[in-house]
């Protein structure tokens, strides 16, 4: 596995290593649980799905980001799971996930349920808002559709 940053890595479940796995879900469980102090299931019975897709970037000895790709039953791929370790955070690393994860989906319609605070950089993504804000956890969500063909705003590459 390459140990370095320049490249973002993609891996299905029955792919990932287990300790691979274990340092994802604890970037996750520490961003999502810990620091949004919500306890809710983490563990959902999604990452295990053949077509769930999981990418990140490390620094050779933690994750440093990561998302999952869902295949959803009707074609539309979700995108989730988006985080960022705390002391990696305005690094980029992110819209880089963003980026790579958009050349796997192609021109798939694709989803995403954002924390309200965040819509902007899903809109330089090609996302727009598709529904009415909602709070999930005790954070508010905005739901974003980027319909099949769409293509994020250059001048923001």
């Amino acid at each position: 596995m390459p140990q370095q940053t320049t490249e973002v890595l993609t891996a299905s479940f029955a792919d990932l290593d287990a300790r691979t796995f274990h340092d994802l879900l604890k970037l996750r469980i520490d961003v999502f649980v810990v620091e949004q102090n919500c306890p809710y299931p983490e563990l959902d019975g999604r990452d295990v799905e053949p077509g769930t897709r999981h990418l990140w970037l490390t620094d050779g000895s933690a994750p440093l980001a990561y998302l999952r790709i869902l295949a959803d039953p009707d074609g539309v791929a979700r995108i989730g799971r988006v985080v960022v370790a705390p002391a990696a955070r305005g690094g980029g690393h992110a819209g880089r996930l963003m980026t790579a994860a958009l050349d796997l989906v192609g021109d798939r319609p694709c989803v995403l349920e954002a924390q309200s605070h965040l819509v902007g950089l899903y809109a330089r993504h090609g996302f727009a808002v598709s529904g009415p804000e909602y709070v999930e956890d005790g954070i508010p969500h905005t739901p974003m559709r980027r319909t099949a063909g769409a293509r994020a705003d250059d001048a923001n590459h």
